[in-house]
C-alpha cells in the first residue's frame, strides 16, 4: 500500500461536484420543513458538516492527499419524501477533489439521518424506509490556474 506520488504533477485548478439523497417518511420531511425537530435544524447542520467533511477527507480516506480546499459550496433541496445534498469543492492542487466532494455529501447525509432518526424508527427501533442513496460524482473540472 502506498500513497500516489504527485510531486511531479503541475498545480491546476480542480473542482468536483457530488450529490446524494436520503429517503425519509413524508412526515419527517414535513417536520424538517416546519423546523419542529428536537435536535435542531438538519439543513443547517448538513451544510456545516458538508464543509467540515470536505476538509477532513484525508482523515477518513486512507490514501487521500491533504489539499488546501479553497471552496466548498453545499446545496440542500427537499422533495416530498427525500432530502438531496449537492456539494461542489474546489482547490488549486496536484490532485482532484472528488473524494472531498463525496465525503462532504456523505457527511451531510449522515448528519441529517442523525437529527431525524427519532422520527424514522418503527416500533421495534428499526429504520424500514430510511435510505441514503445515489451518492456519486456529478461533475469534474480541471483547468490551468
Amino acid at each position: 500500500m502506498r500513497q500516489v506520488d504527485i510531486s511531479k504533477k503541475d498545480i491546476v485548478y480542480r473542482e468536483a461536484s457530488a450529490i446524494g439523497r436520503i429517503r425519509l417518511s413524508r412526515a419527517t420531511v414535513n417536520l424538517v420543513r416546519t423546523g419542529k425537530l428536537e435536535k435542531g435544524d438538519p439543513i443547517s447542520i448538513a451544510e456545516t458538516m458538508a464543509i467540515m467533511g470536505a476538509k477532513l477527507t484525508p482523515r477518513v480516506v486512507a490514501l487521500c492527499h491533504q489539499l488546501n480546499i479553497e471552496k466548498v459550496e453545499p446545496k440542500v433541496t427537499m422533495g416530498a419524501d427525500w432530502i438531496e445534498v449537492a456539494v461542489t469543492v474546489g482547490a488549486n492542487g496536484k490532485t482532484g477533489v472528488e473524494m472531498e466532494a463525496l465525503t462532504a455529501v456523505s457527511t451531510a447525509l449522515l448528519n441529517i439521518w442523525d437529527v431525524v432518526k427519532a422520527h424514522e424508527k418503527d416500533p421495534d427501533g428499526q429504520y424500514p424506509t430510511t435510505l441514503i442513496e445515489s451518492v456519486r460524482v456529478s461533475r469534474k473540472v480541471k483547468r490551468k490556474s
